[in-house]
């Protein structure tokens, strides 16, 4: 599956799968909404696989909003394929539980 991006009643589903080859893309794509938006939430629940590649982009995108003083959650815990990716790249404290 490609990969794919909703806005579901304000949270942005990440679906499919978030590797090297597309992490530009979502990069990209919220590097201009943390500059426009006051709270971005990212869901990871619908993510197939993510790659080590992914997971530092996604830890840079939120360092890079709180630089910003941007509200920035990345929910997603509940997926062991996230869980597990994020614990092996030691960034783990990025990801808040899916309960907000």
């Amino acid at each position: 599956m490609a990969l794919q991006i909703n806005n579901n009643q304000g949270i942005f589903e990440i679906c499919g799968l978030l590797n090297a080859q597309n992490t530009s893309l979502m990069k990209h794509y919220f590097e201009s909404l943390i500059e426009n938006a006051r709270a971005i939430t990212i869901s990871l629940d619908k993510i197939n696989d993510i790659d080590a590649t992914a997971v530092l982009c996604l830890g840079s995108l939120y360092k890079k909003a709180m630089a910003k003083n941007k509200i920035f959650y990345i929910i997603g815990s509940e997926n062991k394929n996230v869980r597990d990716r994020f614990r092996e790249e030691k960034m783990f404290y990025v990801l808040r539980r899916d309960i907000l």
